[in-house]
């Protein structure tokens, strides 16, 4: 096998940008929402936290299945019809008078959320050449760290302009339906369909081999949860900064493009083990030094100490649990990896705003630098060991 195959195919290129958009139309309004709640309705710190981590919750529920029909029933309609439900709840934010229609509605957007994340993931995985398909993940995995990223910044602005919440749903949606063109376009080959005889089988929905991965993963999404969430707030309310938040996310970018980059030719070499165990440290650092020293320049230096450290880490363990997984397994591998974010941003978004609420913002930032050393811990004690005793060879 040689790597002579090209990586930026078109169909490649399509599930990349795809996946961007997934992810730009959901984190573009992230960081607003909790003052889109103070603003209109007048939620208190741990009334957001409770609303906002409703989405969260049903695609936690939904992730599962997620994987299990884009690996029974053909990928590319799963992916599609998904997708057009997906933007289609965007529509729906329109429409919120009151704070109870408004946690409807985002606690079910979460289920087509789940569903599409699984499908276009384990699409890109499909279209990728298996000797590119290390590299490929790792890059691929930056499409959505890019947007979360940017989105929040390019958000922040636009309501710092105009203070028009409608003009963020309205590209959240618009972008959406771009989304949704570009997938439909994407070109699969036929593929045997998953055909179990125990339909309920927990390792149908669920990689019973990546559960030390799961409960890393779990632990830095709670990390990420909290600061992803609350920092908004704290720059406006604690730094006295309102753009602070935005230079922080456009700091967070290019630091992920960075590392993504160089990440991405260690993946190609083989050493993902490496990446990870090196992204997972360089994170620590990064959440310590933010919850430690509150000043923006501190917040920018964290800012970019993060963006190394999950550059490195998160496209390391997609791959670690790709090759824990075989072919037709693929889509529950991706859902466990990304029910197990769920949970984590779920409980990062409920116990951060629990926390703030009662003992301030710094205490809920303090739990972001706990979950991720604990998160640390894990991996190294246990799931590392695991996944090279039980990574397949051929996949």
């Amino acid at each position: 096998m040689t790597s002579s195959e090209p990586l930026w195919t078109s169909d490649y290129v399509k599930a990349w940008t795809s996946n961007f958009i997934i992810f730009f139309a959901f984190m573009i309004m992230t960081p607003l929402l909790p003052l889109y709640l103070k603003d209109n309705f007048s939620a208190d710190k741990d009334m957001i936290g409770i609303v906002l981590s409703g989405y969260t919750l049903t695609a936690l529920m939904f992730r599962s299945v997620g994987g299990y029909l884009v690996d029974s029933l053909p990928r590319h309609k799963v992916l599609v019809i998904s997708w057009l439900f997906f933007s289609l709840f965007f529509a729906g934010y329109f429409i919120t008078t009151s704070i109870v229609l408004f946690a409807i509605i985002r606690t079910l957007h979460g289920i087509p959320f789940a569903t599409t994340t699984v499908g276009n993931s384990t699409v890109a995985i499909d279209v990728l050449h298996s000797s590119r398909r290390a590299e490929g993940i790792g890059y691929f995995g930056l499409s959505n760290n890019l947007a979360t990223a940017i989105a929040p910044t390019i958000g922040l602005v636009i309501y710092e302009s105009t203070h028009s919440f409608d003009l963020i749903f309205g590209i959240a949606l618009a972008s959406s339906l771009v989304g949704v063109f570009l997938g439909a376009n994407i070109r699969l080959k036929p593929r045997p369909l998953v055909r179990d005889k125990e339909p309920i089988s927990l390792d149908r929905f669920f990689l019973k081999r990546g559960w030390a991965l799961g409960i890393s993963i779990a632990f830095f999404a709670l990390a990420y949860g909290v600061l992803a969430t609350y920092l908004a707030i704290f720059c406006k309310e604690t730094l006295g900064s309102a753009t602070g938040s935005g230079n922080f996310f456009m700091i967070l970018s290019v630091s992920l493009i960075s590392s993504r980059i160089v990440g991405g030719r260690t993946l190609r070499k083989g050493k993902i083990v490496e990446n990870a165990s090196f992204g997972v440290l360089f994170s620590i650092l990064g959440y310590a030094t933010f919850a430690c020293f509150h000043n923006l320049w501190a917040c920018y230096l964290a800012a970019f100490i993060i963006g190394i450290g999950n550059g490195h880490m998160f496209p390391a363990f997609n791959n670690m649990f790709v090759n824990l997984a075989p072919v037709e397994k693929r889509g529950t591998a991706n859902a466990t990896l990304l029910t197990m974010w769920d949970v984590g941003m779920g409980l990062g978004t409920l116990l951060g705003g629990a926390f703030a609420d009662k003992y301030g913002y710094v205490a809920a930032f303090m739990l972001s630098v706990v979950a991720q050393f604990l998160g640390a811990v894990v991996y190294f004690t246990l799931a590392r060991q695991r996944y090279i005793r039980q990574r397949l060879t051929q996949f």
